[in-house]
């Protein structure tokens, strides 16, 4: 399978460059950077070379422009980035019914169990306190994480009154649907989440700690792998798992 690598020389883009190079059945066509670092490096995508899918690691601002390209050549696209604005999701929808476009907060098939855990554990216990806690790296910029998104919007399938609540200060008693969602930013931590469901009697917590940047290109080579016999669609984790 061909592969462009779209955000070629953050530290994402150059994980998955590595684990392409170490995989027989994969081929990378081409490298793509705004920052256009080295010789190897395009900087408009629009000018890369054919391939099977485009692997998006860039930033949430250059979606519009990523799927300009990926449309043109009619080319499945994995957007890997996090932090889209309602535009940009809208931009996002509207390629899907064109292109087969898959799109996740986090490409790790392990927090893909943890939705799946999470909101089973608040199904099987309507009445519980729920809060989520996310660690990240201090260089991150958005919050809450797009992994933390994911799990409220786990909970929110089973339970739909439910209501994110970001930070919490002053005197403010906790409401009945409110979904605590609490950031952490601090050192090089790669990402750990954590759901803690609260009743009375007792508390389920379920985590998630990534150990390095790896399981994130090795989710997203499994979503480009995925989406090369699709239609056109908008696809996510639930429909890979």
């Amino acid at each position: 399978m061909r592969i462009i690598v779209n955000g070629a020389c953050g530290r994402m883009g150059r994980e998955l460059i590595r684990l392409i190079g170490e995989n027989s059945r994969l081929e990378l066509t081409a490298k793509v950077d705004a920052k256009g670092e080295g010789v190897e490096v395009l900087t408009d995508l629009a000018k890369a070379p054919e391939a099977d899918a485009i692997i998006d690691f860039s930033h949430h601002s250059a979606v519009s422009a990523l799927l300009d390209a990926a449309e043109a050549r009619n080319c499945p696209v994995v957007i890997a980035t996090t932090g889209h604005d309602a535009a940009e999701l809208a931009r996002i929808h509207a390629a899907a019914e064109r292109i087969p476009v898959f799109y996740s907060g986090n490409m790790s098939v392990g927090v893909a169990q943890l939705c799946r855990m999470a909101r089973e554990t608040a199904r099987l216990f309507p009445e519980a306190d729920i809060e989520i806690v996310e660690t990240h790296h201090k260089h991150k910029a958005d919050a809450p994480s797009g992994t933390a998104k994911m799990l409220f919007n786990a909970v929110k399938e089973v339970r739909p009154e439910a209501e994110m609540v970001c930070g919490r200060s002053g005197m403010q008693p906790r409401t009945p649907n409110e979904v605590g969602v609490h950031s952490l930013r601090m050192g090089e931590v790669v990402g750990i989440h954590e759901v803690h469901i609260c009743t009375a009697s007792q508390t389920i917590t379920l985590k998630h700690e990534a150990h390095s940047r790896a399981l994130f290109a090795e989710g997203a080579i499994c979503a480009a792998e995925f989406l090369v016999n699709q239609g056109a669609g908008f696809y996510d984790m639930k429909s890979l798992i």
